[in-house]
């Protein structure tokens, strides 16, 4: 009777606390990837000319209803495609070039600093990981990145700075897998 009683207290309680976000795998068979994501994911294609053509950049991305309490403001998963033989995963030299020019441009669009920024291979795949201090050092963009064959994947969380130590951010990237 005292066990019943207590398990009605503690689902009582449970009841009262804020509403936790769901994390649920999603899919991409076009994009090749699956991911867990603490919420639905919208998605956009935004189209830009370049030196090598014109190119899409589809971005997935979910930003928690709760800003106050998230752990991070928005999750988000980039890729993009380029013409063949313009980015090889296999030419560690043009890789190296271009992962450098992807983190100076991501540092200068946001006006912040490279907190750090490191080589991390993706299952085989070339890859890297870096971290932006922005806003005045009050917040943090997280990204890790990867080239798998002519395709360019980017996975970033974007969180103020006393919650950049979160495990959801993490997660999320740790969940990335792609689709064969």
């Amino acid at each position: 009777m005292r066990f019943c009683f207590l398990g009605l207290i503690f689902l009582f309680c449970a009841g009262a606390l804020p509403a936790q976000e769901q994390w649920e795998e999603y899919q991409s068979y076009e994009g090749r990837f699956r991911i867990l994501v603490p919420g639905q994911l919208k998605q956009q294609v935004d189209s830009f000319e370049t030196p090598l053509g014109k190119l899409a950049y589809h971005v997935f991305f979910h930003q928690p209803a709760e800003k106050d309490s998230a752990d991070n403001l928005i999750y988000m998963v980039s890729y993009c495609d380029y013409p063949p033989l313009t980015l090889d995963e296999d030419s560690t030299e043009l890789l190296n070039e271009f992962f450098e020019a992807t983190i100076e441009s991501a540092v200068e669009s946001v006006g912040g600093e490279l907190a750090y920024a490191d080589e991390r291979p993706y299952f085989g795949h070339p890859g890297r990981i870096w971290r932006i201090d922005y806003l005045n050092g009050q917040a943090v963009i997280k990204t890790r990145a990867l080239v798998a064959g002519n395709r360019y994947y980017a996975l970033q969380t974007a969180t103020v700075k006393g919650r950049s130590l979160n495990t959801a951010s993490s997660r999320f990237m740790d969940s990335f897998r792609l689709l064969e």
